[in-house]
C-alpha cells in the first residue's frame, strides 16, 4: 500500500486549472494575452492622465485641472467677470476674458499644441493651446486639454485674438490664446447621442450613402430617452428660442391692444369642448379630465367684464398623434375679445398679430431660422402686408374650379385644404390667408350666425400652407 497522503481540495483545483490551461490552444493563449496588454495599457494611460494635473514637476500645474466639487458650490460671491461666448467678436481682440462651455471638438496638433471648440448655448468658439513658459502652459496642460472628454464643462481663461483666414467650424470668428483651463464636470467618455449624429441632415445622409459611407442615425426612441443631451443640439436650441419669441411676441402685440392674461383650470370635471377625445383620470377618487381648450373659461372671462382676454398654456387633447397635423399636448395661443362693431375687428386683430410675429421672426430670428434649415430645410414663409380673407363660398369655388368637388356646406378635409394651400399660393403669392364666413352646419352651437344668411356664421380660419392652424368662432 502506497504511504502517500490524499490530495487536498486545493491541489484538485489547481491540478484541474492546469489541465483546463493546457486544453487551450496556442492560438487562443495569444489572442488572450494580446486583449489583456491591450486593457493593461489602457488603464496605464488612463493613470498617467489622471495622475497629469498633480504632476509636482510642472511649474505650471495650477493653470489647469479637475475642479472638485467643494470648490463648486456657492459659499461667496467671487468677483469674477465672465464672457458669453456669443459675445466674442473683433473689437475684444487682445482683451483677456473668462468663458464656460461644453467641449464639442477636441484636436491635438501635436504634444505641444491642441485646438478645443468650446460651445455655449448655440455659440462656438476656438481655444488654442500651445506649450510656451511665457504663456504659463505646459505639455502636460496641453495632454491634459486633449484627454478631455466631449460636452465636458469647462472653464477657459485666455486672451481674444484674430485668426489668420477665417474660421469654418465655429460661429464666432476669433480665438481664445489660453492661459488656464479647468474641468468644471467631466462626461463620460462614450455618450450615448453623438451631437455631430443628431445635428445631420436628410441630405447629408443621402450623400454619404451615395458615397458608400454608413452614418449614424438618432432615432426618436433615443432622442427621448436622452433629452438632455439631444436638447443641445444647435436646432433645438434654434426651436426653443423661436418658440419663446413667437409667445413673447403674442403677448407683446395682445397686451398693446388691452387685452388681460388669464390662466384656467387644467384639470376639469368634464370635457370641455367637443370634437376632440380627453384624456380621463381619477382625482380624489371623483372622474377628471385634463383640459381640451380654454374656451369655455375665456368666454366666462368674457361675461365677467374683461372684455378683452388671451392665454398661454397647455392644451390636452387625446387624438391621433401619429400625424405631423395633431397633437396631444401643446402650448396654445389663445384670445377672445367682445365683439362691438363687426366680426372683421377680430380678424383685423388676428390679421396684425400674425403679420408682426412673421416679422419679428424674419428680422431678429435669422440666426435661428439658419440652423433650422441647415436640418430641416425650409423654403422661407410669404405672407402679404394686408392678409388675404376669403369667404368660404369662394374657397369652395377656387377648389371647385381646380376639380375638387366639396359639398357646399360641407367642411373642408385635409386634402381639400392642402390644396386651397396650392391654390391660393399659385394666385395670390402667400402661404398664409384667412377663409371666413363658414357654414353653420360645419360649426359648434355656440358660433354667431351671420346677419344677412342664417346658414353661414361669423367664424373665420387661419390657413399657413395649406393648414388650419387656428379656428376663430364669433
Amino acid at each position: 500500500m502506497s504511504s502517500e497522503p490524499p490530495p487536498t481540495a486545493a491541489a484538485a483545483d489547481e491540478l484541474a486549472a492546469d489541465l483546463s490551461a493546457a486544453t487551450l490552444s496556442k492560438k487562443q493563449q495569444k489572442k488572450d494575452a494580446r486583449k489583456a496588454e491591450k486593457a493593461e495599457k489602457a488603464a496605464q494611460r488612463q493613470q498617467q492622465q489622471q495622475q497629469l494635473p498633480a504632476d509636482a514637476e510642472d511649474p505650471f500645474a495650477a493653470n489647469y485641472g479637475d475642479v472638485p466639487v467643494e470648490e463648486i458650490q456657492s459659499k461667496a460671491i467671487s468677483g469674477r467677470s465672465w464672457t458669453k461666448i456669443g459675445d466674442l467678436d473683433a473689437d475684444a481682440a487682445g482683451r483677456s476674458v473668462l468663458i464656460r462651455g461644453a467641449t464639442q471638438a477636441i484636436r491635438p496638433v501635436s504634444k505641444k499644441m491642441a485646438f478645443v471648440v468650446l460651445r455655449q448655448s448655440m455659440s462656438t468658439v476656438q481655444c488654442v493651446l500651445v506649450a510656451s513658459a511665457d504663456a504659463g502652459v505646459s505639455t502636460q496642460m496641453v495632454r491634459f486639454a486633449t484627454a478631455l472628454s466631449k460636452e465636458s464643462i469647462v472653464d477657459v481663461e485666455g486672451v481674444v485674438s484674430l485668426p489668420k483666414e477665417p474660421l469654418k467650424a465655429t460661429t464666432q470668428q476669433v480665438e481664445i490664446q489660453v492661459r488656464k483651463i479647468y474641468c468644471i464636470n467631466r462626461a463620460i467618455p462614450t455618450l450615448p447621442i453623438n451631437l455631430e449624429d443628431a445635428a445631420r441632415s436628410e441630405a447629408e445622409f443621402e450623400k454619404a450613402e451615395q458615397a458608400g459611407e454608413k452614418l449614424v442615425r438618432v432615432g426618436q426612441d433615443t432622442r427621448l430617452n436622452y433629452r438632455a443631451i439631444d436638447l443641445r443640439t444647435p436646432t433645438n436650441q434654434a426651436i426653443f428660442r423661436i418658440q419663446c419669441q413667437v409667445e413673447n411676441k403674442f403677448r407683446e402685440f395682445l397686451l398693446s391692444k388691452d387685452f388681460v392674461g388669464i390662466h384656467t383650470p387644467k384639470l376639469i370635471s368634464g370635457s370641455s369642448e367637443g370634437g376632440a377625445a380627453v384624456f380621463k383620470l381619477l382625482y380624489n377618487g371623483q372622474p377628471a379630465c385634463l383640459a381640451q381648450s380654454p374656451q369655455l373659461y375665456k368666454q366666462m372671462a368674457i361675461c365677467g367684464g374683461y372684455e378683452r382676454v388671451f392665454e398661454v398654456g397647455p392644451v390636452f387633447r387625446a387624438e391621433n398623434s401619429n400625424t405631423h397635423r395633431h397633437l396631444c399636448e401643446f402650448v396654445g395661443l389663445d384670445a377672445e375679445m367682445e365683439i362691438k362693431e363687426h366680426y372683421f375687428e377680430v380678424c383685423d386683430i388676428i390679421d396684425g398679430l400674425f403679420v408682426s410675429i412673421f416679422k419679428h421672426l424674419t428680422e431678429n430670428c435669422k440666426k435661428e431660422l439658419e440652423t433650422i434649415n441647415r436640418q430641416y430645410p425650409f423654403e422661407p414663409l410669404q405672407y402679404l402686408e394686408k392678409t388675404l380673407k376669403l369667404t368660404y363660398e369662394e374657397g369652395i369655388q377656387m377648389l371647385k374650379e381646380a376639380g375638387t368637388e366639396i359639398e357646399p356646406m360641407g367642411d373642408l378635409n385635409t386634402e381639400a385644404e392642402k390644396k386651397l394651400g396650392r391654390l391660393v399660393k399659385e394666385k395670390y403669392g402667400t402661404d398664409f390667408f384667412i377663409l371666413y364666413r363658414y357654414p353653420l352646419a360645419v360649426r359648434p352651437f355656440y358660433t354667431m350666425p351671420c346677419y344677412d344668411n342664417p346658414a353661414y356664421t361669423n367664424s373665420f380660419d387661419v390657413f399657413i400652407r395649406g393648414k388650419r392652424c387656428n379656428c376663430m368662432r364669433y
